[in-house]
């Protein structure tokens, strides 16, 4: 679900391609593949439920540096909070695998491989409609508490309206009354971007708040078994 709160971001509000996207966001994968020996390296010295508990609270850290996110991010902003979460990605996922099916007799594997990736499946769709749940709603009531600030008493108001109204009433020959709305509208579409950067904000730190929550209940977990080895076959 985090993943798909980046290029979100950065399409709509900052109106980036599909290249433009994909190059902002490659850092993530990048650190995802530089983790990978350093995880093999830990994995066989380390408690995996300790490796888990830090790829959890290395990803919440990295949703909480997307916070201060504004509309004018780019990828030397998401740098840093994109690399922790790509590093994070190797150490959450593959020790919760390991210690979710390694205890697990073979008999049993196929079946519970085939739950677990269903409730895999199930939480990132959960997820991601409560992310876009946050989108939708936290939006509209940025919107609101930011317009209700903007009002023509305010200086700073009053001057980008004059300001914007001119310009456009010079471009349309002189025409004030299209100026003025040009003003309007010019200023209702940064309201509604800043209102969007706002919401981006909310469900980072939501996502933030629940890999939290994940870190805190890793101890929780018990240390799964090793497997035993099948018997050998009695020699008739």
């Amino acid at each position: 679900m985090s993943f798909s709160l980046t290029p979100l971001f950065l399409a709509r509000v900052r109106g980036f391609d599909a290249l433009e996207t994909g190059l902002a966001i490659f850092p993530t994968g990048l650190f995802q593949v530089m983790a990978i020996p350093l995880y093999t390296w830990c994995a066989r010295r380390v408690d995996l439920r300790w490796l888990l508990m830090a790829g959890l609270a290395c990803f919440g850290l990295g949703m909480w540096f997307f916070t201060p996110i504004t509309h004018d991010w780019g990828w030397r902003e998401l740098l840093l909070p994109q690399a922790l979460r790509g590093f994070a990605q190797q150490f959450a996922v593959a020790p919760t695998v390991t210690l979710t099916l390694g205890g697990l007799p073979p008999a049993r594997l196929k079946l519970a491989s085939g739950l677990f990736n269903l409730m895999r499946n199930l939480g990132g769709a959960i997820g991601i409609a409560a992310c876009g749940t946050i989108l939708n709603d936290r939006a509209d009531l940025h919107f609101l508490r930011l317009a209700e600030r903007l009002t023509p008493a305010r200086a700073d108001v009053a001057a980008l309206l004059d300001g914007t109204a001119a310009h456009y009433a010079t471009l349309l020959g002189g025409d004030a009354a299209h100026g003025h709305t040009a003003a309007l509208e010019r200023l209702w579409s940064l309201t509604w971007r800043e209102a969007q950067v706002l919401t981006y904000a909310d469900a980072f730190l939501a996502v933030a708040a629940c890999f939290a929550l994940a870190t805190a209940m890793v101890p929780l977990m018990r240390k799964p078994a090793p497997r035993k080895a099948a018997p050998a076959a009695e020699a008739h």
